[in-house]
């Protein structure tokens, strides 16, 4: 038998995937292939940390067949638990990210390993949890995919699957025998899935994908930058101006979407054509966007608030010099978002929206007419509900010790709701259908003072210092999620429009806003945007969270 020494050893696999993707099925496929062919097969598996902050991995180990024995040398090889770094032949990753992190613990290496990985992205919690954009960047994850690799094999295999109706564990066990990693022929890969007995035609037609897709060069990054024109902390100054032609495609483009958008029997689709009358009033390049916010208005509170959030925009664009209305066009969006803000109302009528009922339906592959139950946790705090409250009774009650305690006592560990049952249907049904009372509430109106007031500053400033009114708009952007998140990001947003008033008139006053929301959207607790306000004078840096 051969040794170590003279050459032979095991073919090192890594499996790496998250729950629900097949990790564990690719791996026994794997092996059933060694195993069938002669090959001494071992599979292992170290799980992961739940809510993909890491995926599970699946190692491998196929030993070719014995060779006669040497002076009574062993004929069974002692297989390794675990891989190597620096020791791999083939990883296998479901995910982008997760390709990065075979290459950054050493899996994957120039030297040796093929690299065969999904591009789509499945983010992780700490991107999800990020303020501002915590999404790592594809280019250079692929750009480590292909340096970190002796050769990289890409594609999307989780859409291949989808096309397919299976599992990503099967377009990328195509992928594996379509690469020629392995030593085996393409039927007896196949023959390993008839042999699992389960889903085989559907796991065939994802794998027949996969094996095509490996037959393709992997897809690139995008051209670097020339030097000195790299991405910057924030960006400055007049966009490029825009092509009419484009703009008028999406614009309508827009439209179509933000009517497919509505429910089906809503009452706000016939008013979207009288609104939908005001948009060319508005500059050009501001329309598409504008379509978006009338939609997004009309389904949150109806007609009349749309009615609303056209006169703010008016306001603005009154203001608006530039020939190309970016600030008109930012103003579109983030006043949108700010008037739709996340109260029990809107998380209700989301819940309950029959697209996205079918959306789940979709995702979990549901059969017509096959039985399927979703269910929701809600964590509600006090506030959550006062707000919701006529502004009288909201108060009274914020206020009350007794009220507090009741409520905390009572969703301190959570409440589950089954959204497809009859009780949990119309309880949401009903909270969704409180929405003529919003406007009552002790949370809307002292929004909409907000919104004002903060419009006012926008429209004061645009004649002096265009770019630093464009910022104020965008500082909406730091009002986030709801509970202690909102709170801090209220306080951010406060300090920033202080800063915003002492800024102006002052030397690159935009850049500088900029600087500062960044640092707001860099930690939740405020440390960074409360030590970058101690260079501005005249602001309150230590009323920061």
């Amino acid at each position: 038998m051969g040794t170590w020494q003279s050459g032979q050893r095991p073919i090192t696999i890594a499996v790496l995937a998250m729950g629900g993707e097949g990790g564990g099925v690719l791996s026994d496929w794997i092996v059933s292939v060694g195993e069938h062919a002669g090959y001494t097969a071992q599979s292992t598996s170290v799980a992961g940390v739940a809510q993909r902050t890491g995926a599970t991995v699946y190692y491998v180990e196929l030993f070719p067949p014995a060779e006669a024995p040497v002076g009574g040398a062993r004929l069974e090889p002692v297989l390794s638990l675990f891989p190597t770094p620096g020791e791999v032949d083939i990883v296998i990753a479901s995910e982008l990210m997760e390709a990065g992190r075979a290459i950054q613990r050493g899996f994957s290496t120039p030297d040796r390993t093929t690299l065969i990985a999904s591009t789509n992205r499945v983010y992780a919690i700490t991107e999800r949890i990020a303020l501002g954009d915590g999404r790592a960047d594809k280019d250079e994850l692929l750009k480590a995919a292909h340096a970190g690799s002796k050769r990289f094999v890409g594609a999307d295999f989780m859409e291949l699957a989808g096309k397919a109706g299976s599992v990503i564990s099967a377009s990328l066990f195509g992928a594996l025998a379509g690469s020629g990693a392995l030593p085996f022929t393409r039927e007896e890969f196949e023959d390993a899935v008839r042999r699992s007995g389960k889903a085989v035609d559907a796991s065939l037609a994802a794998f027949d994908l996969g094996h095509d897709a490996a037959q393709r060069p992997a897809p690139l990054p995008a051209p670097a930058k020339p030097a000195g024109s790299g991405p910057v902390p924030v960006t400055i100054g007049r966009r490029p101006p825009r092509d009419p032609a484009a703009e008028t495609a999406a614009e309508e483009e827009a439209r179509h979407q933000a009517l497919a958008a509505t429910d089906p029997g809503s009452l706000v689709g016939p008013a979207l054509q009288a609104h939908a009358a005001k948009v060319p009033g508005f500059p050009r390049s501001a329309r598409s966007m504008l379509v978006r916010g009338i939609v997004r208005t009309a389904v949150y509170q109806g007609p009349a608030y749309t009615d609303r959030y056209l006169e703010r925009l008016a306001r603005v664009a009154e203001a608006d010099a530039d020939a190309d209305a970016r600030l008109t066009t930012e103003a579109a969006r983030h006043v949108a978002l700010w008037m739709c803000y996340q109260d029990t109302i809107h998380v209700a009528l989301q819940k309950i929206r029959r697209s996205r009922i079918a959306g789940i339906r979709e995702e979990a592959r549901a059969a017509p007419g096959q039985l399927m139950q979703v269910r929701e946790y809600l964590h509600p705090q006090i506030e959550e509900i006062t707000d919701t409250l006529p502004t009288r009774l909201g108060e009274r009650l914020a206020a009350s010790k007794l009220f507090r305690r009741a409520v905390e006592k009572t969703t301190r560990d959570g409440m589950v709701v089954n959204t497809t049952s009859a009780f949990g249907f119309s309880a949401l049904w009903v909270m969704a259908r409180m929405r003529p009372l919003r406007p009552r509430s002790l949370r809307f109106g002292r929004e909409q003072q907000a919104i004002d007031a903060w419009l006012d500053l926008v429209v004061a400033t645009a004649p002096d210092d265009y770019d630093l009114a464009c910022e104020i708009v965008e500082l909406q952007g730091v009002l986030k999620g709801y509970g202690r998140t909102h709170a801090h990001g209220g306080e951010s947003f406060a300090l920033l429009v202080d800063a915003a008033r002492a800024l102006a008139g002052s030397p690159r006053a935009a850049e500088r806003l900029a600087r500062l929301k960044a640092a707001a959207l860099a930690d939740e607790d405020g440390t960074a945007l409360r030590l970058a306000l101690t260079a501005v004078p005249g602001t309150r840096p230590s009323l920061a969270p």
